[in-house]
């Protein structure tokens, strides 16, 4: 295996076995990152390339910038698991996934070190530059599996990316969007309309008007990734109007 990355990184190749065919000819349009959740690196990278795991990433990120290739951008790497977006359930045959080694919440959530991220934003941008992949279709893995997984978490640095055009990350005036809070337990047609949102940006959640469980666990993945600042169970004015600039496609400039 030779790497696919064009870009002026140094990538070294650790192939895993634990790959197959892309579904249906899938074309590559969403790039996935997770973080590696375990508590040293080369354990993570370990058991991405053990057959008894049977999961896997095309890429990985040491803390110190090294990026390792693991599975051929090509195939399908096991990454995202159960996961939905966008009417989609098969993410693996239509993304790249990177694993960034940080071990996550479970640690204490420690800081991406500068060099770390910028390997990442470099591989990143070269991936994103050619498959074509739009802003909109660069997920955390919390996205696409919420409530079963919390990564890269809100520690991960996207208004980074954003700047290099790499994913979304709207700027907010703290004191706009709709003044509106909602939480669990809450019913009626703000509800609804908030639920319409989410599903209509790719989140996978049923309209019902009721503020129940899985909307909570949405409504927390959403802010993982957009709004980390929001508090934990409310869906309040700040993240209704990241929502409302994320359908309309912004990215921070």
């Amino acid at each position: 295996m030779t790497p696919d990355y064009t870009g002026g990184l140094e990538i070294d190749i650790c192939p895993s076995p634990n790959f197959g065919e892309r579904r249906g000819e899938r074309k590559v349009d969403m790039l996935l990152l997770h973080y590696t959740g375990m508590e040293s690196a080369s354990g993570a990278l370990s058991w991405l390339c053990n057959p008894d795991s049977e999961v896997s990433a095309h890429y990985f990120v040491f803390e110190d910038g090294r990026v390792i290739q693991m599975v051929p951008e090509m195939d399908r790497a096991w990454h995202a698991g159960k996961s939905f977006w966008a009417g989609d359930s098969d993410i693996n045959s239509c993304s790249i996934g990177i694993e960034i080694a940080n071990p996550g919440h479970a640690c204490g959530s420690p800081d991406f070190p500068d060099e770390q991220m910028e390997s990442v934003v470099d591989l990143c941008k070269d991936i994103v530059l050619r498959h074509e992949i739009l802003p909109a279709r660069v997920l955390a893995h919390s996205d696409v599996a919420p409530g079963r997984k919390q990564d890269p978490g809100e520690k991960f640095d996207w208004a980074r990316l954003a700047l290099q055009g790499i994913g979304l990350w709207p700027e907010i005036d703290q004191q706009s969007g709709k003044n509106i809070v909602l939480k669990l337990g809450d019913t009626g047609a703000a509800v609804a309309d908030m639920q319409s949102r989410f599903s209509d940006f790719g989140y996978g959640i049923e309209v019902s008007g009721q503020f129940d469980r899985q909307t909570e666990i949405v409504v927390g993945a959403f802010r993982l990734h957009f709004c980390p600042e929001q508090k934990v169970g409310e869906f309040g004015a700040v993240s209704s109007a990241i929502l409302d600039q994320l359908l309309a496609g912004a990215i921070l400039v």
